[in-house]
């Protein structure tokens, strides 16, 4: 008879209890999975239908102004006054963008802080006016508002369930921006290469696995329903080797340059003309967003078709070679989008910028008669995205997947470098970055006037007889 050797048996319990305990095996992974899973298609469909009624609210405008040009000199300021009044208070964290919320909310390990920016009333309240100045005519996109909502979905999602841990918190946010980007463009990869670039700096080996796999279920969601569409349709051009790479360096200069320029007007400053801007806006605040909506009516009276909108519609017609905007397209459209951000309304800058990167491009393209305009156009709508976003690589991808274009990966690529080290130049720290900051700053500079010790008088008289 003989003895069985204990040792085996201890290795294989062991090498079991290994296995139960496996990722893969793991009850509260699976949880996690599910949740975010079901974020992706809540983000998705949150998407689809903000694209919808997007294009629905600004065609409801479009007829409006088409009945009377003095139509917008009623609506637009103030819809932008209404919008001002409605931000004051605890909707204050739907301003601007969301891009800079979601950045700061994941930099700050704070509940309460993280609450405030990404809380479901201020997804639903960002989705819902930034619809009502699409409504009004404000020169704005709903591809930065897309990334807020998707954050704060799945940051909702995951706190409701148990992932209260600011580490684990600071995965679904991080998830749900992607999603977002991914879902609102029909841009997969593109919302990545955001999660990367832009949103986290970095790119967790735990965190890729689930990261790809929100970003692809919330493109599925999107384009089960959408399609498979390019969202500036299938643009063909090229730009061979020779004299037409002088576009490159053209569109990455002047898109560099003038990106630069506008995030340093749209960043608060106390000095200069952003220092006058801020004393006035804190003086009057919705009389000052009724003079910027005001400023946007002017300046659109100077282009054939506007500066109203997220300027889709303008850099599609650019790029497809038949455009009805005038040469100081780019430049009146560049001033629009500074008017609407400086009103502090809810609005991204995504669509805004490439439509006047587009327009840029085609003052380019005018001065390089022997290039492919096409291309030339594409190149600037690059490089301006660049040049406001420091954000080269989402820039580039972005570019390349709305207009279903892979040869001209190079050109692109090279022109968004050069437009990220010009715009630099101009303005140091990136436009969101420098946006999430102020935030973190507010936000630390109220919990040390919360955690600051009272004086008693007894104190103060001991302190100072």
């Amino acid at each position: 008879m003989s003895v069985e050797d204990p040792i085996p048996r201890a290795s294989r319990f062991d090498r079991m209890r290994q296995l139960g305990q496996h990722e893969w095996l793991s009850p509260s992974e699976w949880r996690r999975r599910l949740l975010f899973w079901t974020g992706a298609i809540a983000v998705g469909l949150s998407a689809v239908f903000f694209a919808k009624a997007a294009d629905y609210a600004f065609e409801v405008f479009h007829s409006v102004v088409e009945r009377g040009w003095w139509w917008p000199l009623l609506i637009t300021p103030a819809t932008f006054a209404l919008l001002c009044w409605l931000t004051q208070g605890a909707l204050k964290a739907t301003r601007g963008s969301g891009i800079p919320q979601a950045i700061a909310a994941l930099k700050v390990e704070d509940e309460t802080f993280r609450t405030r920016l990404l809380s479901l009333r201020v997804a639903v309240g960002k989705m819902a006016l930034t619809l009502a100045a699409l409504l009004g005519g404000a020169s704005v996109g709903r591809e930065g508002p897309t990334v807020h909502v998707g954050a704060g979905i799945l940051y909702s999602l995951g706190r409701r369930f148990g992932f209260s841990d600011p580490t684990a918190a600071g995965r679904f946010i991080l998830a749900g921006s992607a999603a977002g980007l991914a879902a609102a463009f029909n841009t997969p990869l593109a919302g990545v290469v955001f999660a990367i670039e832009e949103m986290s700096g970095t790119f967790e080996h735990r965190m890729s696995g689930t990261l790809l796999t929100a970003v692809i279920v919330a493109g599925v969601v999107s384009l089960g329903i959408m399609g498979n569409y390019a969202y500036f349709g299938d643009i063909t051009a090229s730009l061979p080797l020779g004299k037409a790479w002088l576009a490159v360096l053209l569109t990455g200069a002047i898109g560099g340059l003038a990106g630069g320029l506008f995030a340093r007007m749209i960043v608060p400053d106390a000095r200069g003309l952003r220092g006058l801007v801020a004393r006035l806006r804190a003086r009057q605040p919705i009389v000052f967003a009724a003079a910027c909506g005001l400023a946007l009516v002017l300046l659109s009276l100077l282009s054939q078709q506007g500066l109203y909108g997220t300027g889709y519609a303008q850099a599609r017609d650019i790029l497809q070679g038949h455009p009805h905007t005038g040469p100081a397209f780019g430049l009146l459209k560049f001033l629009g989008n500074i008017a609407s951000s400086w009103a502090g309304i809810p609005g991204g800058i995504f669509s805004p910028a490439l439509a006047v990167g587009a327009g840029l491009g085609e003052n380019v393209a005018s001065l390089l008669p022997g290039a492919d305009a096409p291309a030339v156009v594409l190149l600037g709508m690059a490089a301006y995205l660049a040049g406001v976003t420091q954000a080269p690589l989402t820039a580039a991808v972005i570019s390349l997947e709305l207009t279903a274009n892979r040869q001209m990966a190079l050109p692109i690529m090279a022109a968004c470098l050069l437009a990220r080290a010009v715009s630099s130049l101009v303005c140091r720290v990136p436009v969101y970055k420098a946006l999430a900051n102020n935030l973190i700053a507010g936000y630390e500079e109220e919990r040390a006037k919360r955690d600051a010790p009272v004086a008693t008088p007894d104190k103060e008289e001991a302190v100072h007889p």
